[in-house]
């Protein structure tokens, strides 16, 4: 199993804070049962903390992530990539931060899968933490626990079994 957590760094701007985050994870599975995994609440549930993912999939439509159990909207985005088995794009923002009304505001996640003979490596990341309002905040929450990496990890589990 590959695991990496790698920062880059905007020196331009010369953050305090790294501009994204990205993990990787290899699954012994092809690429659409990982996808299937990134786009079907019934998979999201089990490793979003209990979040289903709705969304029309048409790229520039909505994506939230809604509690499956209390029906919370706990985060909000717009699809920006939807390439099957592929790259799946989107904005995020807490739906109750005073940015949320700012598109500027808003980090990308972006999946990308890479298929392998009888593997798949699934990639994300998610950034830029130095051009949104409370980006060191956000990024140290986002780091805190190894950035997406037990997330990552948590989908191998769902996919692999």
């Amino acid at each position: 199993m590959v695991k990496k957590y790698k920062t880059y760094y905007n020196m331009a701007q010369a953050p305090t804070h790294p501009a994204f985050i990205e993990n990787t994870v290899s699954i012994n599975a092809p690429a659409s049962r990982v996808w299937l995994a990134l786009t079907d609440p019934v998979f999201t549930r089990q490793y979003m903390f209990g979040c289903d993912v709705v969304s029309s999939w048409e790229v520039g439509d909505p994506v939230s992530w809604k509690g499956n159990e209390d029906g919370v909207t706990y985060v909000d985005g717009k699809l920006v990539q939807f390439e099957a088995d592929k790259i799946l794009e989107y904005t995020v923002f807490d739906p109750n931060a005073s940015y949320a009304k700012n598109p500027a505001d808003h980090l990308l996640v972006k999946y990308t899968i890479s298929p392998g003979p009888g593997v798949s490596q699934l990639h994300v990341r998610q950034g830029d933490f130095t051009a949104v309002a409370d980006g060191e905040k956000r990024y140290q929450d986002t780091a805190a626990d190894g950035g997406w990496q037990t997330i990552l990890d948590k989908i191998k589990e769902i996919v692999e079994s």
